[in-house]
């Protein structure tokens, strides 16, 4: 039995106003939960699955959230959630890590650039006017610069705020109230692919173009020369666009994933690991096994028109081993079946990942000297 819910995005979720209500008024309000209004979305709803799930047919005792990208992040900031503890019992992020969520002061800088695009002040009148304005108008406004990361859109997502979230998700260590839940984090092969694939330009850079494209797109400040030598001493045959892609996975979402799976195995939580390798034939084949792809592999549609899968053989053989994944996780807490290899959870220093692709292996430490080379410069998780 599948459930999915809404809850509230971006400006509507996570605008990050209860500072500026203090300061204004001198003591807490009910803007005090404005910066995870969204997250609290989804405490209601599984609340409401807890309640009323059994009408249905289902088991209020064993619910399994999962998410992937904003998703997985949000179900990775429940995992470190009072209010939502008791409310899931397993749970699987694709492609979605929440290492740390935004902090409050960045979130302020972010709000208060949001409203000065509206024409308004953090006082009591702009703090009052922001809640009465036209959803257009608040949806329009998310195109300020992001005053943190300085360019693109402006970042809302879950914020340290001491209501509702008190530590990060997956920093100093992994929560210990979510210990207990068993665990899939998953990524693809080429994350990146999805969002620096579109521009034509970046299939056909040249080793002078890498040292000034890298390090915008990865989220650590590390020398791009050493990023680039240490690339082609591994994988002589990639080409610049190969290196550009595979770094910026690496330094970028997948180095996240890594740090909750190892601050999960320190914990001696049961966590299964996998990374998505094979690559969709769409467009040519030029998106390798990029983001989202994981969806209709796991909801078994890839005859949706549009599916970033396409719907060959091949397709439908990967949203067999995926789908058939997922179901026996719900069911019994191990992602194994027939059709994969066996499954051990992530465990140090081994760390063992099932690498996903028409034959399916469980590989130890897969890419371990990409890792390396990302693990020794602190992580940035974006929007944080």
């Amino acid at each position: 039995m599948v459930v999915t819910v809404n809850h509230r995005l971006n400006v509507f979720g996570y605008l990050y106003l209860a500072r500026f209500e203090r300061m204004t008024s001198g003591a807490p309000g009910p803007l005090r939960f404005s910066g995870n209004c969204g997250q609290m979305d989804l405490h209601l709803a599984l609340a409401w699955v807890r309640d009323n799930i059994s009408a249905f047919g289902g088991d209020p005792d064993n619910v399994m959230v999962f998410g992937q990208s904003g998703g997985g992040a949000k179900i990775a900031t429940m995992m470190a959630t009072p209010a939502a503890k008791g409310l899931f019992h397993k749970c699987a992020t694709m492609s979605g890590q929440q290492v740390t969520a935004s902090g409050p002061g960045n979130a302020c800088l972010r709000a208060e650039a949001f409203l000065r695009t509206l024409g308004l002040k953090p006082d009591t009148e702009g703090l009052a006017a922001v809640q009465t304005l036209p959803m257009q108008a608040l949806v329009d406004a998310l195109k300020t610069t992001d005053p943190v990361i300085g360019k693109g859109s402006v970042y809302m997502g879950p914020v340290l705020d001491e209501t509702i979230l008190f530590r990060h998700p997956f920093y100093p260590d992994a929560p210990a109230q979510s210990h207990h839940i068993p665990m899939i984090i998953g990524n693809t092969k080429d994350e990146t692919r999805a969002f620096l694939g579109g521009n034509p330009a970046n299939h056909s850079l040249t080793w002078d173009d890498l040292p000034a494209k890298l390090p915008p797109e990865y989220r650590v400040d590390i020398d791009p020369y050493v990023v680039i030598d240490t690339y082609r001493k591994l994988y002589p045959t990639m080409s610049p666009s190969d290196v550009f892609f595979a770094a910026t996975t690496a330094g970028r979402s997948w180095r996240g994933a890594i740090i909750e799976a190892e601050e999960r195995a320190k914990s001696g939580a049961k966590t299964y690991v996998y990374q998505e390798n094979w690559p969709t034939p769409k467009d040519g084949g030029k998106l390798g096994a990029p983001h989202t792809i994981e969806i209709p592999l796991v909801f078994r549609n890839t005859a949706v028109d549009g599916a970033i899968t396409t719907n060959t053989p091949d397709a439908q053989h990967m949203a067999g081993l995926f789908s058939d994944a997922f179901i026996a996780f719900a069911r019994t807490g191990s992602p194994q079946t027939p059709a994969l290899p066996e499954w051990t959870p992530y465990t140090l220093p081994s760390r063992e990942t099932m690498l996903m692709d028409l034959k399916p292996e469980l590989a130890n430490d897969p890419r371990g000297e990409e890792r390396k080379l990302f693990e020794k410069v602190p992580f940035t998780q974006q929007g944080t």
